[in-house]
């Protein structure tokens, strides 16, 4: 039966139940969201922090020897940048202890350690990332079937009077356009969201991979050196 109270909250109480399953949908994926990019926003903005802090340290001048004792130490919970120097720099020790192996396979050994490491760190990064682009995608269209349905029913009732009035329409149409409207509440900060925070994860995976190729150059020099030293 259609309703003359046009509220907000009546209008969803009143509607169809498929339409009432789309908002439940729709709010359910705005919250999911809501709640990744808060998550998100906070492990990008550590992640930023750490590896600022490491590469202060790792280009103060100290002892490379000296700084992987100390991330060693917390290897459990390294991120970043600090996490890529404990896999190449691992790598290249364990590899300078087989002797006579050339410097340059030295090298390759801890870049290619250094790029798993990375990977895994960008994967991290990226974790929900993809729920993100596809609310943002999708959401529109689950608001629009709801759209759709409820305005559907809203004619179909007029089948069953011998006067369509617009009071009888109205409340039909209204809830419809709600779901409409939840759709773009959920997909809108999705897609933005999404947008920048991808952008983020791009600008720390091309900072990991300068660090990588920089240290990368920092240890083919120490494996050239120690090769002529032989």
């Amino acid at each position: 039966m259609p309703t003359s109270d046009l509220s907000f909250f009546s209008l969803i109480l009143n509607a169809s139940v498929v339409v009432q399953l789309v908002m439940a949908l729709l709010l359910l994926a705005s919250v999911l969201s809501w709640t990744i990019i808060f998550d998100r926003s906070r492990v990008l903005k550590k992640a930023r922090r750490e590896a600022e802090d490491f590469e202060n340290r790792f280009w103060s001048g100290g002892d490379l020897g000296d700084l992987y004792r100390a991330v060693d130490r917390d290897r459990e919970t390294l991120r970043g940048s600090s996490a890529i120097f404990h896999a190449g720099f691992r790598e290249f020790v364990r590899l300078r202890e087989n002797t006579g192996i050339d410097p340059m396979a030295l090298v390759e050994g801890a870049r290619r350690a250094m790029r798993v490491a990375l990977s895994r760190e960008i994967d991290t990064l990226e974790s929900h990332l993809s729920f993100l682009a596809t609310v943002g995608s999708t959401s529109p269209y689950v608001g629009l079937f709801g759209t759709v349905w409820g305005i559907m029913n809203a004619f179909h009732a007029l089948g069953n009077v011998k006067q369509a009035t617009l009071n009888l329409v109205a409340p039909g149409i209204a809830e419809a356009l709600i779901a409409t409207a939840m759709g773009l509440f959920a997909a809108i900060p999705a897609v933005v969201a999404y947008n920048k925070y991808a952008n983020s994860v791009q600008r720390l995976e091309n900072r990991y991979d300068d660090f990588v190729e920089e240290f990368s150059n920092i240890l083919q020099r120490q494996a050239h050196t120690r090769a002529q030293k032989r």
